[in-house]
């Protein structure tokens, strides 16, 4: 089967895919009963050329797995990955110096095919303007970063003026019937949908995929990069919907 490419007909691309892949009770929804879990990566790479790597977020891989990853992937493969709850959750962006390290050393292994960096911030964390300076400050300029603030105190327009300032995507996302803003701070859109039946459940209707895919392609004509990933990985309704996307926006991009 041929491997799914990153979508576009302008420089910028619209990269789809799934919040994690290797997921055991994908078994027999998206991956056939014949895909054994060894298989689960050759098997998602015949649909999509992007992942969201979020194990990450619980146990840092290794420069090593990275590495692995790298040299299994296609040329034109991306990987987005999620910081660890280290930095986001316990430390709340506090003394970051040492997480950034093992982050960047490790991430560092995929080179070219590393994408967007997801901070996701606890949900129920106020916002704190000075303690995100001071974290962005840090942040190296250039890596490709996003923030997923989960407390709507966060949506402040001098938070998101600190965003602009420095190139960082508000990440866009829906969770549990919360839709966050649709702003736009960097040169790239990124979106995670998390389901729209509570966290990581149920699949989205068709009218909801034609309204993703128009959106996605509103912003590639602005000139943005565009990275959307789905997270409800219940009965592997992400990957279906992440197929059902990337049919939708090659039909509307053929019908402009």
């Amino acid at each position: 089967m041929q491997r799914q490419k990153n979508l576009g007909n302008m420089e910028q691309k619209i990269h789809i895919g799934t919040s994690g892949w290797h997921y055991k009770h994908w078994m027999g929804t998206f991956y056939p009963p014949e895909v054994k879990q060894k298989g689960f990566t050759d098997y998602y790479l015949r649909f999509f050329s992007t992942v969201e790597v979020n194990n990450s977020f619980y146990r840092l891989p290794t420069p090593e797995t990275f590495a692995n990853w790298r040299s299994a992937t296609p040329e034109n493969f991306v990987f987005a990955v999620k910081a660890s709850r280290f930095i986001t959750h316990m430390k709340k962006l506090k003394e970051p110096q040492e997480g950034l390290s093992r982050l960047f050393n490790s991430v560092n292994s995929l080179e070219e095919k590393l994408g967007p960096i997801l901070f996701q911030l606890p949900p129920m964390w106020h916002v704190n303007k000075e303690r995100l300076q001071d974290f962005l400050r840090l942040l190296p300029p250039y890596y490709r970063y996003t923030f997923e603030f989960r407390h709507p105190s966060w949506y402040a327009p001098e938070v998101l003026d600190l965003l602009r300032e420095r190139n960082i995507a508000f990440c866009i996302y829906e969770l549990e019937g919360h839709m966050s803003p649709l702003e736009i701070t960097a040169d790239f859109a990124y979106v995670r949908l998390h389901g729209p039946d509570g966290k990581y459940a149920g699949s989205y209707s068709e009218s909801a995929m034609q309204w993703w895919a128009k959106q996605c392609l509103d912003w590639q004509a602005q000139g943005l990069d565009v990275y959307v990933y789905f997270d409800n990985d219940q009965l592997g309704y992400a990957a279906f919907n992440a197929q059902r996307l990337q049919q939708l926006v090659l039909e509307q991009m053929q019908a402009l």
